[in-house]
């Protein structure tokens, strides 16, 4: 791709964003709606911290939206990530399966929990853990028994003898892998799935809301999600006695009473606080808007590129995605360098896949197979500007 094409891209992005000049940014949130009123209500009733009507006002309206029983907001989403393996029983020296075209939050999050990340290949059609490389990968490398203590199933991986504890796949770029399969694979192992669909708010597979198929979910609510409540996080249940203690352990394990302070248990201080929550509720009002602006652009970047000759990702079989980070696909690495910077030169942020986490140098021992589509992704793909507008 010569440079006239690049300036081609750029050019056409402007014009869909009205920006002939200056900085187009990759994401940036919209405030168009009660955001304002609702801070300054919070403010003025002092309930600033995490108690405060917003805070269950967020949960409730989030919890509705994605048709689970459950919604326990949190500080972020790698807090909430790192919960929800805690509270599935996550411990050190277990395993948790994962993929390594992800933000590096998802490790940390397992890493957090003293457990070993596995990173298994994604699908290239939905940029998501692969069904089919989970399905061998578990085949070939892991045995399964019966826990004469608890008569629960167990799987054990055969090199290491570490137990399995939890499959954690991504919704990459707020797009639906197959989670359904994922979970059916995982329940025949007795391994708990825990969705990280941190980019996936208002996305849908098989009509289902993405976070909560399998035993936990967890939401961002980063400056640069779809909703974004300045910095925060949510865990998805539909289990409402886990989801119980799961909101009592964010609250560091406090035990209700008018003024004693007595703890049952090691809990954590990952609660979010009402001015974030009013911030959140204000957002969620809009959140149609929202889909309907980025789903728009998308149908515009889709036409645009096939024009040129460019592949642009589209949603997946089955899915109907939020497009939350717009993302084209270039011929090799080389190509993919030129147009990163050639685009960001100009004023038009545009960014990697990020480096494979198995390649970080924390991770860099982690079990893999062997990566084909991640690294075939990481040499080609590249995020541009998808920010809503209204």
């Amino acid at each position: 791709m010569d440079h006239n094409k690049f300036k081609q891209i750029v050019d056409f992005i402007r014009e869909q964003y009205s920006i002939p000049s200056g900085l187009v940014p990759l994401h940036s949130p919209i405030f168009c709606g009660n955001e304002k009123k609702y801070l300054n209500e919070c403010i003025d009733s002092t309930f600033v911290s995490s108690v405060g009507e917003f805070v269950e006002k967020f949960e409730n309206t989030v919890a509705q939206y994605t048709g689970t029983a459950k919604a326990i907001v949190t500080v972020n989403g790698t807090n909430a990530l790192h919960l929800a393996l805690t509270s599935i029983g996550v411990n050190t020296n277990d395993e948790v399966i994962t993929q390594p075209v992800t933000f590096v939050a998802t490790a940390n999050a397992i890493a957090y929990s003293n457990a070993h990340p596995v990173f298994l290949d994604i699908d290239r059609d939905t940029l998501g853990l692969s069904p089919e490389k989970l399905n061998t990968w578990l085949e070939k490398n892991t045995i399964t028994r019966i826990e004469p203590s608890t008569k629960q199933q167990v799987t054990l991986n055969k090199t290491t003898h570490r137990r399995i504890a939890a499959v954690v796949p991504m919704h990459t770029f707020g797009h639906p892998c197959r989670i359904d399969e994922i979970v059916e694979i995982s329940n025949k192992y007795g391994i708990e799935v825990v969705e990280d669909a941190a980019e996936s708010l208002g996305s849908l597979y098989k009509g289902k809301h993405t976070g909560t198929f399998g035993k936990l979910g967890i939401l961002s609510f980063n400056g640069n999600k779809i909703v974004t409540t300045g910095g925060g996080g949510m865990i998805l249940t539909n289990d409402t006695h886990l989801g119980t203690k799961i909101k009592h352990l964010t609250t560091q394990a406090k035990m209700p009473h008018p003024w004693e302070f007595y703890h049952d248990e090691i809990g954590y201080n990952y609660r979010m606080p009402n001015i974030n929550a009013a911030i959140g509720l204000a957002q969620m009002e809009n959140i149609e808007k929202f889909l309907a602006s980025k789903r728009g652009i998308a149908k515009s970047y889709q036409q645009f590129f096939k024009s040129i000759g460019i592949e642009f990702f589209v949603e997946p079989k089955n899915a109907h995605s939020n497009y939350w980070l717009n993302l084209i696909i270039l011929k090799n690495r080389n190509e993919r360098n030129k147009f990163l910077e050639y685009s960001n030169k100009n004023g038009v942020v545009t960014r990697p896949v990020w480096t494979l986490m198995n390649k970080l140098p924390m991770f860099k021992d982690a079990q893999t197979d062997n990566l084909e589509n991640s690294e075939w992704l990481e040499d080609r793909a590249v995020n541009i500007p998808s920010s809503a507008r209204l």
